[in-house]
């Protein structure tokens, strides 16, 4: 199911500036995507889904691990398992910010790990472990 659909599409009608027009309202619809991993991804920990930027993101123990938009995944990365999304040919999420294209660390989930739990839930777990390493704190609002 999973890695099927279109390519999004930043130009599209509802975004501006590559990112959803929040300010009136645009809200995501449901996502079975979503709905598929969550029920898929239980024995990792606590999965749930969030709507953001006319997408989802989808959380594993409260942190962040991926974004779907247009019900296609994006799963976090960074140099532990960055070879293995271009050994996949996958491609990262980009944007089109307000002057430059913006390149994301979340890139595409290859089609082939939706066949099976087991490979599914280890891209999943590899993609925790990223966004853990390259967690930043909030930063604290000076007095």
């Amino acid at each position: 199911m999973g890695g099927v659909g279109r390519k999004p599409d930043p130009f599209s009608a509802g975004i501006a500036g590559g990112l959803p027009d929040l300010q009136n309202g645009a809200m995501a619809a449901r996502s079975d995507l979503l709905d598929d991993l969550i029920d898929r991804l239980g024995p990792l920990g606590h999965v749930s889904g969030r709507a953001m930027f006319g997408g989802h993101g989808l959380y594993l123990d409260g942190t962040i691990v991926g974004i779907i938009i247009d019900e296609l995944l994006y799963l976090k990365v960074d140099d532990a398992n960055h070879d293995d999304y271009l050994a996949a040919g996958a491609t990262p999420f980009t944007y089109q910010g307000r002057d430059r294209l913006v390149t994301t660390s979340y890139w595409e989930a290859p089609a082939d790990i939706f066949d099976d739990d087991d490979t599914l839930r280890r891209w999943i777990a590899a993609a925790h472990g990223a966004a853990r390493r390259t967690h930043r704190p909030a930063r604290r609002a000076r007095r």
